[in-house]
């Protein structure tokens, strides 16, 4: 699949005389700015915030604790949606031992843009012994945007790690898919500085390659990514997606998701095409518990947030 999201090139054309990296500088320049860093210390009882940094309209809600000892943290961007020229930058640092969950209240919306270019980038650190849980909903694209997309995830060798990506092209619930625009970015994971993974978006609307090949006429696209090279878990993480499979209905004709998993040197990736975010959040949700529980012999809830 991911191969297929990025087949697409990215030089000049005749709609962007400037390069692609050129128009996304000019179109950001002067646009609306937000920037949000997060630092999380183990305490010695629990997981507090110990630093945060903030720019523009990126904000939190108070920290929860649900278990007593992870620290729930629920990102907010209150005008609810990017447009064209908006950057987005969020960090988020886990020292040695810390433990948190960071997740978002809704799905962040990238609207029409007119050609103009959006930013969001993302760099999550994850210290000696820190877990980190990042589960963001979805992000949804909207017909004619315009966004750069950019993650970078630097684990230590004995870090915690699950994180997904949940992408929606288009807005399925009114039969409207991403017929134009443009879509750019990737995710980028680390481990003790070595470069394990690559993930490359690069999606023109319309494209009938992505559309028919890349999503198989499906319109959501989502990637967990679980820190971990235990092959019994793989074994398990694919028995349970074989079943849910097995479950699935059929919409259209076709299944209602496909998933798969594969090992990746220290990654296990889970990946699902689906058409409604509730479905692919509902089997990642159970794969998150499930590998959390072999991993560490504890199973977590999942955020309330996520029922409201």
């Amino acid at each position: 699949m991911s191969s297929l999201l990025a087949a697409q090139s990215d030089e000049p054309t005749m709609a962007h005389p400037l390069s692609v990296a050129q128009a996304i500088e000019q179109d950001v320049r002067d646009g609306w700015k937000a920037e949000l860093g997060l630092t999380f210390t183990q305490r010695g009882d629990k997981t507090v915030l110990k630093h945060r940094t903030q720019k523009g309209p990126l904000a939190i809600q108070r920290p929860l604790y649900p278990d007593g000892t992870t620290c729930h943290t629920y990102l907010l961007h209150p005008p609810g949606g990017v447009v064209g020229g908006d950057t987005l930058d969020i960090q988020v640092t886990l020292e040695p031992q810390a433990q948190a969950l960071v997740t978002t209240p809704g799905a962040t919306k990238f609207y029409r843009s007119n050609s103009k270019y959006a930013r969001q980038t993302q760099t999550l650190t994850v210290k000696s012994g820190a877990r980190l849980e990042w589960f963001p909903q979805e992000n949804i694209f909207f017909p004619h945007a315009h966004t750069r997309l950019d993650t970078q995830i630097h684990l230590a060798p004995d870090a915690h790690f699950w994180g997904w990506e949940m992408h929606c092209f288009g807005r399925p619930a009114l039969q409207e898919g991403f017929s134009h625009g443009h879509l750019i970015g990737k995710t980028e994971i680390f481990v003790d500085g070595l470069r394990i993974l690559t993930e490359g978006l690069n999606f023109r609307g319309g494209s009938n390659l992505m559309i028919n090949k890349g999503m198989l006429n499906y319109p959501l696209a989502a990637t967990l990514y679980i820190k971990s090279e235990d092959n019994q878990l793989l074994e398990l993480v694919q028995s349970l997606l074989c079943s849910r499979t097995s479950q699935a209905q059929k919409v259209s004709g076709n299944p209602r998701y496909v998933l798969g998993a594969t090992q990746i040197e220290q990654l296990l990736v889970v990946r699902a095409l689906g058409y409604w975010s509730e479905d692919l959040i509902d089997v990642m949700s159970e794969v998150w518990r499930m590998s959390r529980k072999h991993l560490t012999d504890s199973t977590p809830d999942n955020p309330r947030i996520w029922a409201t």
